[in-house]
């Protein structure tokens, strides 16, 4: 069994200079898909459980899932609860077997995201898993603004709480289709100088594939979240399998077609955060 917390991967990667791929999960087919894609690549992977996909799938049912997954794997697994926003959801991921719970407090006044998450990391490192905060707002593409991280206040938000990991704002946004822009490095350097917990960049799919690379071997950046870019490498594949045939009805044959294209999209994610 490689089922692992999240500082079982992120410690290492901090220290020799990679960064593991965070990829989200929205049924069976992915996440199998990721799986397959990691052990290809011979790294970590951490699987993510979004609030896209708990709204159709039960926690207790994706955390058996994923330790399924991960008891067949060859390399290590983190089961991940990703922006869970209270304390029960992240009680009942612990209670359905997730190994990392990351709790979202960005959109509290700083004092009431640190004691909030300061409960959830309480509550992890009891059972001996790990959680990761965010401090500062990751906004969305064409919705909710962004508000970037302060480096004083991060340095407060790591030393107060205990994460394991700390998730920040540094020019990303969710649900990118586009790779235009990319990310503050004096913003990130900034940070960095403040605290030595290992930063993760959610919405790393809008972030172009070399600054990944970069940033990954060269600063505490140790986690990048990528969702859109591979859900629309599954979107394609699924449009792909349906199309070749209008007669063609057996949901699983079609998804089947979407393994491969999945998995080599994913591969091409993780390989460039190797370092």
């Amino acid at each position: 069994m490689t089922l692992v917390t999240l500082k079982d991967v992120l410690q290492p990667a901090l220290q020799q200079g990679y960064a593991v791929g965070g990829l989200v999960c929205l049924g069976w087919e992915d996440m199998r898909a990721y799986v397959a894609a990691a052990e290809a690549e011979d790294c970590p992977v951490i699987l993510q459980a979004g609030p896209g996909c708990r709204a159709h799938t039960p926690l207790p049912v994706l955390g058996r899932m994923f330790r399924h997954l991960a008891e067949g794997a060859s390399v290590p697994v983190v089961a991940h609860l990703d922006h869970g926003y209270t304390y029960d959801e992240c009680a009942e991921a612990l209670d359905s077997g997730f190994t990392s719970l990351m709790f979202d407090g960005s959109r509290k006044p700083l004092a009431e995201n640190i004691a909030e998450t300061r409960k959830i990391v309480d509550m992890a490192h009891g059972a001996a898993i790990s959680c990761e905060g965010e401090i500062g707002f990751v906004g969305y593409s064409g919705g909710e603004a962004s508000a970037g991280t302060d480096p004083e206040e991060a340095a407060r938000f790591a030393a107060e709480t205990g994460v394991d990991a700390m998730a920040i704002s540094v020019g990303n946004v969710h649900l990118q289709q586009d790779k235009e822009g990319g990310l503050d490095e004096p913003r990130i350097a900034a940070i960095q100088a403040m605290t030595d917990v290992p930063l993760v960049i959610h919405g790393g799919s809008g972030v172009p594939v070399d600054q990944r690379r970069k940033l990954a071997a060269t600063t505490n950046i140790c986690k990048f979240n990528i969702g859109t870019e591979l859900r629309m490498a599954f979107g394609q594949a699924l449009r792909d399998a349906v199309n070749a045939d209008a007669d063609r009805f057996d949901r699983v044959s079609i998804l089947k077609e979407t393994h491969d294209p999945v998995m080599q999209a994913a591969r091409g994610v993780l390989r460039h955060l190797k370092g």
